[in-house]
């Protein structure tokens, strides 16, 4: 049941009701339009509302759409990683081009630039190929070399392609001389360790009165007809008796990394 006080309000509800409509129109309709106008920003407010509502669920990308574009995204990422790593190759590539470049012009041997197109991974130490050959004017037993020393000689020659044997293989014996006060001379040996360790080779049959000593360089002594005289083969790291003291052998870590041939010179004859 209502209480009193509802009561009370319902009938003064009803007593408004009455008065409102015993006043003339004139006042009626001003009444009226007093009364939309508290309301009207009220209904402003809530037209707004449901249009931004409208904008915001019209500008919502579908998730479909946000991974496709994610995707692709992450695609072309990758794409400029490579165009850097591609751009920062072929820049370093020109450096050492002009580098080597520079050096052939200063050398007082006439050589040709070749490139190292591949190795075989069962004789990485002892051979590789180049791309050249004989239609480039080239034959066998040319020395083959970087700006830093000799690599090694011509093996075979194709038409477009050689086989360099490297230092190192026993097949390849060189003439050597060490730059001291009595210029002694060996022969250029096999690997006396595993080139990877160090690029070590041996410098044999020095006499047993050497006065050769570590850190000495060693070039080519130019006899035989393969290798003129002064190209740089290394420097010496140690020297040990051979044959109780008749001879001595050095140990020699080449100038030129053998680990590193991108690009090599051919001694034109």
């Amino acid at each position: 049941m209502l209480k009193k006080s509802h009561y009370i309000f319902l009938v003064c509800v009803v007593v408004l009701v009455l008065a409102l409509l015993q006043l003339p129109v004139g006042p009626m309709g001003k009444l009226k339009l007093a009364i939309s106008g508290l309301f009207l920003p009220l209904f402003g407010l809530s037209n707004s509302t449901h249009e931004w509502l409208g904008v915001v669920t019209g500008g919502l990308t579908p998730k479909t759409e946000l991974l496709r574009q994610n995707a692709e995204l992450r695609q072309q990422n990758r794409e400029l990683q490579l165009r850097v790593a591609q751009e920062a190759q072929i820049w370093a590539e020109n450096g050492r081009l002009r580098s080597e470049v520079g050096w052939a012009r200063q050398t007082r041997w006439r050589v040709k630039l070749a490139r190292v197109v591949a190795r075989d991974p069962s004789n990485w130490w002892r051979s590789l190929e180049i791309d050249l050959g004989a239609r480039d004017g080239l034959r066998g037993n040319l020395a083959v070399l970087t700006a830093d020393g000799l690599v090694g000689r011509l093996q075979s020659v194709g038409e477009t392609r050689s086989q360099v044997v490297l230092l190192g293989d026993p097949n390849l014996r060189v003439s050597a001389t060490v730059n001291n006060t009595n210029s002694e001379t060996g022969i250029i040996t096999s690997a006396t360790s595993a080139p990877q360790a160090g690029g070590m080779i041996g410098l044999d049959f020095l006499t047993g009165a050497t006065l050769a000593q570590p850190g000495q360089n060693v070039v080519t002594w130019g006899e035989g007809g393969v290798f003129p005289a002064g190209i740089p083969i290394g420097k010496i790291v140690d020297i040990q008796p051979k044959e109780f003291g008749l001879t001595t052998e050095a140990r020699v870590k080449l100038a030129a990394d053998m680990s590193a041939l991108e690009e090599v010179w051919v001694m034109l004859p």
